[in-house]
């Protein structure tokens, strides 16, 4: 028998079918940007730098789809850790969350609005 006790673990509440469904839908999205992002840069690389069919640049389009996806994937993973440790308080996350998409988004289309003008 093992010498170590395990420490039992110490909930307010009782943790809701809605709230799980809530934190993978949640941690769904992130994976979905990541695998966007991930099927991007592997065509990238497949289709310019090892088969040297089509010669890809960086514009400003293509830049902003890398940022858009690896900062959404990581907000969305962030998001997911943060109600999973507090339940309580994942009203004020999403809304939080909300916000700060909305805003990278305007900001996303602006800067791209004025690298193009």
């Amino acid at each position: 028998m093992s010498k170590v006790r395990k420490k039992q673990i110490d909930r307010k509440r009782a943790i809701s079918e809605l709230d799980i469904k809530f934190e993978k839908i949640i941690q769904f999205s992130g994976w979905m940007f990541l695998l966007g992002l991930g099927a991007f840069m592997g065509g990238w690389v497949l289709l310019d730098d090892i088969l040297s069919i089509v010669s890809l640049n960086l514009d400003a389009m293509s830049f902003s789809l890398i940022i858009f996806t690896g900062t959404n994937s990581a907000i969305s993973f962030g998001l997911a850790s943060k109600i999973k440790s507090n339940p309580d308080k994942k009203r004020g996350f999403f809304l939080d969350w909300l916000l700060g998409e909305f805003l990278l988004c305007m900001i996303a289309i602006f800067a791209v609005a004025a690298y193009q003008w």
